[in-house]
């Protein structure tokens, strides 16, 4: 039989607060971190969502009094995200530490001849992990966009299969000319804020964000809350390099496996927070993809419009604000959403609505084909 694995805590750090209470708060009053930033030199203003630098610093340097290293801007939103869970939850030589990203020090490239260290995925990792003491070899998932919520499996799945007694999961990613030059090349990025699964969205916003959480297969008496990880699937449909599979192959199978895992079925998923990018094939492709699960009936958001896509952070900080939706009771809405625009009829919620949720299906989507869902259940 297999191990129970629970989230039993998490926190986040997003241009809406800087912890899982203040960006609650701010998302049940309708706000977003979607506004225009100047980006790229000599370029016109995008629609983001970034973090405050001024704010960012305070705060760091508010709860990292003794700090005598330096820094990056991500790192301090990483480390910022995981420090009130290494507080609370002891480091063992069984604890794992698994860091999700895509682009991780990118910036650090700016002109630059020579490649700095840490702009190294695994040089990143070891530094946060070195920084908390933690004993075990960092592990890493990049994956696209797909990265925070694999991080979430691979956690489940080391856990059960014995290699660690517990993990923390953390994942980050921040605003970068790299990353908005690349999407922007694509012509993906949107020239409002995002509108998934709306007929009148154009494109995406970059976001910035970091989280952290705590799995264990052993959770105490004294955690607040538990939220079981009953099933993970990762699927790659190997479609195209940046395009989604017109027939949500992928993302079908993902969901299939993982809802088979968890022995759940359609009409038992009380809530689905979906990727929802507002790009036009991703947003049609996910309809598309639900409707053949038979989950076109089940609450469906995409926080997007909250958060803009945070990349490898977008998985996680979604997974938790999803869990905050459960603990509270409360269906929030998928931002800026009017009128379908897919083909296939999902049942997006329009506005902040009581709801009973026991089980939560999350996914995700990303370049290259890769596709994963996971499914929680509140315990």
């Amino acid at each position: 039989m297999k191990k129970e694995i629970y989230i039993t805590d998490y926190n986040c750090v997003t241009p809406l607060g800087f912890n899982v209470d203040s960006n609650w708060n701010a998302i049940l009053e309708g706000k977003s971190g979607v506004a225009l930033h100047q980006i790229i030199e000599n370029q016109d203003a995008f629609y983001a969502s970034g973090i405050d630098s001024e704010k960012l610093d305070e705060e760091f340097n508010r709860i990292f009094v003794q700090n005598t290293f330096d820094f990056t801007r991500l790192e301090k939103m990483l480390l910022l995200s995981i420090q009130p869970l290494v507080e609370k939850h002891s480091i063992s030589e069984n604890t794992a530490f698994i860091l999700s990203t895509t682009k991780g020090n990118i910036s650090l490239l700016k002109n630059k001849a020579e490649l700095p260290e840490g702009v190294y995925l695994s040089a990143l990792a070891q530094k946060i992990a070195d920084f908390f003491g933690f004993k075990t070899k960092p592990i890493v998932v990049s994956n696209a966009c797909v990265s925070g919520v694999m991080a979430i499996a691979v956690a489940k799945n080391m856990i059960q299969a014995g290699r660690y007694k517990d993990a923390f999961v953390i994942a980050g990613d921040e605003l970068s000319e790299f990353v908005i030059s690349g999407f922007n090349s694509f012509q993906a990025i949107g020239t409002e804020p995002c509108k998934p699964y709306d007929k009148n969205r154009n494109g995406i916003n970059i976001g910035e964000a970091a989280a952290a959480a705590y799995i264990t297969s052993e959770p105490s008496e004294k955690d607040h809350f538990r939220f079981k990880i009953l099933g993970d699937s990762a699927i790659n449909d190997a479609n195209h390099i940046s395009g989604p599979s017109r027939t949500g192959d992928g993302l079908y199978a993902s969901i299939r496996n993982a809802m088979r895992e968890a022995a759940v079925s359609s009409e038992q998923i009380d809530f689905i927070s979906a990727h929802g990018t507002a790009t036009l094939y991703n947003d049609e492709m996910e309809a598309v993809a639900f409707n053949r699960m038979e989950l076109q009936n089940a609450p469906l958001n995409s926080m997007k419009g909250f958060y803009g896509h945070c990349l490898g952070a977008s998985g996680l900080l979604e997974s938790i604000i999803s869990m905050e939706s459960a603990i509270h009771n409360t269906l929030i809405p998928s931002k800026n959403f009017e009128e379908p625009g897919v083909s296939q009829p999902l049942n997006i919620i329009k506005e902040n609505q009581p709801a009973e949720i026991r089980y939560i299906l999350k996914t995700a989507s990303g370049f290259g084909g890769c596709n994963a869902a996971i499914v929680l259940e509140k315990y």
